[in-house]
Order: C-alpha cells, then structure tokens, then sequence
C-alpha cells in the first residue's frame, strides 16, 4: 500500500508520520487490495477546542473508494478516530458482495484517469475540473458506495442502461436517481 500524509498549518514531523504509518498499515491485514491510502491532517482555528485537529484518510481499492474524516482536540487522538472509523467502513465494505459479470464487462468502456486539476483562469466560473473513474455498477451499489464516501450525489456507469447516471440523497431520507437522456 502506498501511503502519502498530509498537513495543513500541522507540521508532520517523524514522529506523527510513523504514527499515521503504524496505524493506517493495519488496514492492509483487513482489506489487502488497497492500492493507495492518503491522510491530510488539518489543524484548525476554531474557538471550540474539541474540533481543533481534523484527520481525513481516504483509500482507494481496485474498485471502490473508502474515506473516513474525525475531528478533535488532539492529533493523535484524530489519528485513533479516523482509524477506528475506517476499520468499521472496511467491515461494511467487506460485507457486501458487488460481483457482476454484466459489471466487469462493462469497466474497459467506462475507464477514465483519476486526476484533478486546478484551472488558473476566471474562478467565478469553473474553480476545479475533476476526472474520475465511473465504475460499472448497478444503481444500489451506486448508493451504497455513496454512502461510504459519505456524499450526497455519486456518479457512475449503469450497466442496465449503458450510460453515465447519478444518484443523490433527498431530504425526505430516500433516494434519487438521475437518467440523462439526449433530447
């Protein structure tokens, strides 16, 4: 696993770094076909001390992304949270089965490069283009890996209707799922 941390206005000495790497390393006993785990860890200045340290780890996987986030008032303390937290998300993640033939058929057609860019010009308009992957899936496994990111939309390729979809949360609890078509 290739891991990279992090900081912002937090100063990573050897120290938090063989720290972050102690406790992330564990998680390849769990689930071994991470590829990649980044962690960011923020301090911010906030009045309330309990929200002073923000540890982010976001894995990937061959097919999914995993991404925890904890707050506190201690950095090792945030550490422990968001390891503790990504150990239950890669218990969830293991206790689905996501295996579709339909679904791995269809990856060499919706295979796009991961990657983000910062656009220099007017940022009132575009701040941030972003490329990634939309993975083959049905819609419920669309949801289910939104909920583990922990976002309120997610795109991805439906396999049932050959084409790029997204699903989103509503405000009543339930479920959205969106079909573009051309007119």
């Amino acid at each position: 696993m290739n891991l990279t941390v992090h900081g912002k206005n937090v100063a990573i000495s050897e120290r938090v770094q063989e720290y972050v790497e102690k406790k992330v390393g564990r998680l390849d006993k769990y689930l071994p076909q991470i590829r990649e785990a980044r962690a960011e860890l923020v301090r911010n200045e906030t009045r309330a001390s309990s929200d002073r340290y923000t540890a982010q780890l976001t894995v990937w996987t061959n097919r999914q992304i995993l991404r925890a986030e904890e707050s506190s008032e201690d950095l090792f303390a945030s550490i422990d949270a968001i390891a503790d937290k990504m150990y239950r998300q890669i218990e969830r993640f293991k206790g689905r089965r996501f295996q579709s033939r339909r679904r791995d058929a269809a990856a060499a057609a919706a295979a796009v490069d991961l990657s983000a860019t910062q656009l220099p010009e007017d940022p009132a308009l575009i701040a941030r283009t972003k490329q990634f992957v939309a993975q083959p899936m049905l819609p419920e496994e669309a949801v289910e890996q939104m909920e583990l990111l922990g976002h309120d939309f997610f795109i991805f390729y439906n396999v049932d209707t050959s084409s790029l979809n997204i699903v989103y949360g509503r405000k009543d609890g339930q479920y959205g799922l969106l079909q573009p078509r051309v007119a």
